[in-house]
């Protein structure tokens, strides 16, 4: 059980503290390095500790503007899962988590600007408030700076009366703080999963306004606010003398009046390299868009499922990978994910697709899917396809027994999976590490089963012919059915095959007990590493992975469970 988890699960923690380590490191250099560095210390007179924690809170989400696109550079991933012979294995599983790793550095972005937020709102106050005809000595001098010839300023904030929301307002850091605030709360709202559930279009849209944090963000610090004593004018100014004869700055040659400039704006040099890795990510995809999709057949399923089979020049994939589809018709900006349900060994590739937004129900419309006549598909909208891309389910081959579960229309991943099982087994060249495949799909509605069955038939069917039965055992779970089906169900329980399916196979009735599962999958292979593959809820996911930890042996010579999730 350990070493499953120090293995596997221990990676990801490893990379986390990582994560949370440098900006930790950063955090605390930077703030002690405003708390101390002799530039600043006439700023520190006026703002405190609030300016270090300030800059220091601005250089961890420089740090982290740097990181969050990196997760969702799919074509980088792709060549890195591909190429780099170091990310294999454990590591190598790291990057089917890249969505986790993006919510996270969005989350460290959310504190970090809200302490950057909240720290300049006091150092304004301040600011302010150094005006008064209450303040006096080193603090008054300080912002009375800047009225006279041949001075520069230290505080932005010019009178008492000034009201300091306008004033803010007129400077180039306030109007970009102010778009990457109301930027930042878009994005992290409208990225919630019942947002994402209930309308993935305005979710797509809204993370889109990240062009224009970026933007504001490069050019937020150009108004160079927040202001330090020059070189020049520390070489002449001995602050440690004459911060206590300030009143002789006027007159005392040993202490000319010091001068203060801004500091240099920093933020684009962190974010310029991921954000030119990430335009070259989106022209890829645009050239892409350029290449034609040949669709070459349309089939509308009773469940209300719409299979689209695709050809697409040097297009190549591997079970279990996805593409992102585009359809001008619709819109000219969205692209949606849909795993692929075909076989590497077959000459088109396909998707199955269900409505779940105003997106894909126009979809299905456009094709004919919503009991409208079939369409010729010269009559049929123009597809773009981007991919495909790498996950989870590309390492199924490499364990010598995968276990597969999938929940409704998470059952898709495995189609191709499947299929490629199928065409492996039946060439007897092709010599498979795989030995064991168990199968498991929980639905609710049996009409979901309809597109899926005859799949499955045909997989029982050839493996039976080649005397292979024992390769795949599948378990299909109803967990919904009402009171004419299950009067169905009894009539014709002492059928041969399944009253639901029509597979040899029965359909089980209710959820599947994963600790009996997993303990009689564990006593039938003893000494085995096992890849666990699932595509479901997160309820389904905690609970898997509780199993692998739960079953896995203590003893590095015993059984294995390896948890791999599909997501996009």
């Amino acid at each position: 059980m350990m070493g499953c988890w120090i293995l596997h699960e221990g990676l990801t923690i490893i990379l986390v503290l990582s994560w949370l380590g440098v900006n930790l490191y950063l955090f605390i250099d930077t703030f002690r390095w405003y708390e101390e560095e002799e530039s600043f210390h006439y700023t520190r007179a006026i703002l405190g500790s609030t300016l270090a924690w300030a800059r220091a809170s601005a250089l961890c989400l420089n740090f982290n503007c740097m990181l969050i696109l990196l997760p969702v550079s799919r074509n980088l991933i792709s060549f890195i899962r591909g190429t780099s012979i170091c990310c294999r294995g454990p590591w190598r599983r790291q990057l089917d988590k890249n969505l986790k790793f993006h919510k996270l550095i969005a989350y460290g972005i959310a504190v970090n600007a809200t302490i950057h937020i909240v720290a300049h709102l006091f150092n304004l106050e301040r600011y302010h408030l150094s005006q008064t005809e209450e303040a006096g000595g080193l603090v008054a001098a300080l912002s009375k700076l800047g009225n006279a010839p041949n001075e520069t300023y230290l505080n932005p904030i010019r009178t008492f009366h000034t009201n300091t929301t306008t004033e803010l307002l007129k400077t180039i850091a306030g109007i970009t703080g102010l778009v990457i605030s109301l930027a930042l709360i878009l994005i992290m709202t409208s990225s919630t999963e019942f947002i994402r559930q209930v309308s993935y279009e305005l979710f797509w849209y809204t993370h889109h306004v990240f062009i224009i944090f970026f933007i504001s963000l490069a050019i937020h610090g150009a108004g160079r606010i927040v202001r330090g004593q020059t070189p020049e004018s520390l070489s002449l100014h001995n602050v440690t003398f004459c911060r206590d004869h300030y009143a002789e700055w006027q007159t005392a040659t040993q202490c000319p009046v010091p001068q203060f400039s801004g500091k240099e704006p920093s933020a684009w040099k962190w974010v310029l390299s991921p954000v030119v890795l990430y335009a070259c990510e989106r022209i890829i995809r645009f050239w892409r868009f350029q290449q034609e999709v040949v669709i070459t057949k349309v089939v509308s399923h009773p469940s209300g499922v719409l299979e689209l089979h695709m050809k697409k020049r040097s297009f190549k994939m591997a079970p279990g990978q996805y593409i992102l589809v585009q359809c001008p018709a619709i819109s000219s900006l969205e692209w949606h994910p849909f795993t692929l349900t075909s076989a590497p060994q077959e000459d088109f590739f396909s998707v199955h697709i269900r409505e779940a937004g105003d997106w894909t129900r126009a979809l299905l419309k456009a094709f004919g899917a919503e009991g409208q006549a079939p369409k010729e598909p010269w009559s049929l909208p123009r597809l773009a396809v981007d991919g495909p891309f790498g996950a989870a389910l590309t390492d199924v081959f490499h364990y010598p027994v995968s276990v597969c579960i999938a929940a409704g229309i998470g059952v898709t991943p495995f189609a191709a999976l499947l299929k490629s099982i199928w065409y492996q087994c039946c060439d007897s060249q092709t010599q498979l590490k795989l030995s064991k495949v168990y199968f498991y799909w929980i639905c609710r509605d049996a009409r979901a089963f309809e597109w899926f069955a005859d799949l499955l038939l045909s997989l029982e069917t050839r493996m039976s012919e080649q005397g292979k039965t024992h390769f795949l055992s599948y378990h299909i779970f109803l967990t919904g059915w009402d009171e004419n089906q299950a009067i169905h169900i009894a009539l014709h329980w002492d059928e041969n095959n399944d009253v639901i399916t029509g597979l040899k196979q029965k359909t089980f009735y209710g959820r599947p007990h994963w600790n009996n599962e997993f303990k009689r999958i564990a006593y039938n292979h003893p000494s085995s590493s096992v890849g666990v593959f699932s595509c479901g809820p997160k309820a389904l996911s905690k609970t898997l992975q509780r199993m692998c930890h739960l079953y896995s042996s203590a003893d590095p010579r015993g059984v294995h469970f390896y948890y791999n999730e599909e997501s996009f």
